[in-house]
């Protein structure tokens, strides 16, 4: 792969170790847009929030909040982050914990400039994929879950957050219906999910979207429906 396409690629880096950390930093902002850092999950969780980067390359064992536990409140809203752990310990309970929360790539400690490189490229080849994922709701209406966006006749339709959240978690699947339990998850995992709020979030969606390109199967959830013309 050639590496002038990292210059397109911002990155957030967590490390508690600050040598470690800013040695890696260093080294990336020579290949990437730009790299942010922070030192610990919850700082991480502030910069992701704020920043938005494309590539997450994060150490597991930190203090105030680990990696893994940063990855879970990520992924509680963002399925599509490419995330990257890094430890020095090969726990299986860890491994399992980076399938789930599909995680990229699990570093084994020391960092070197190769681990790093394959963790990026395969990151970035899986964010080009994505972005190949565009689903026709219409003749003239497309939903691409890689650059977030509905287009009709080649305009953008602006979209809430919550919107956003609920369209992109039914266009990752978009053969099956979709479950209650399932969008309580993705956009009200700690408030909870009231009835009154997913009746509304629909209501104001279905006004941006085709007509019968959403599906409501009574007492199971929803479903997109895509258009085959």
């Amino acid at each position: 792969m050639n590496k002038e396409i990292f210059k397109n690629y911002t990155i957030l880096y967590v490390e508690d170790d600050e040598d470690v950390r800013k040695v890696a930093v260093e080294y990336l902002s020579r290949l990437c847009k730009t790299v942010f850092e922070a030192e610990n999950g919850k700082e991480a969780l502030s910069v992701w929030r704020d920043e938005s980067p494309d590539i997450i390359i994060t150490d597991i064992s930190m203090p105030k909040m680990n990696g893994i536990d940063m990855a879970r409140y990520i992924r509680a809203e963002d399925q599509k982050t490419p995330i990257i752990v890094a430890t020095a310990y090969t726990d299986q309970d860890y491994l399992l914990k980076a399938v789930e929360l599909q995680l990229v790539k699990y570093i084994v400690k020391p960092i070197t400039k190769d681990k790093l490189m394959g963790a990026l490229e395969l990151s970035i080849e899986r964010m080009e994929d994505k972005s190949k994922f565009s689903l026709p709701l219409s003749k003239t209406c497309f939903y691409n879950a890689f650059s977030k966006e509905i287009t009709e006749d080649g305009e953008q339709i602006k979209l809430t957050k919550n919107e956003l959240l609920f369209l992109d978690l039914l266009a990752f699947n978009p053969s099956r219906v979709v479950t209650y339990d399932e969008v309580e998850s993705q956009i009200w995992p700690y408030e909870g999910m009231s009835s009154d709020a997913i009746r509304s979030l629909v209501r104001a969606l279905r006004k941006k979207l085709p007509d019968d390109a959403l599906d409501n199967v009574s007492g199971v959830g929803y479903k997109l429906r895509i258009y085959e013309a």
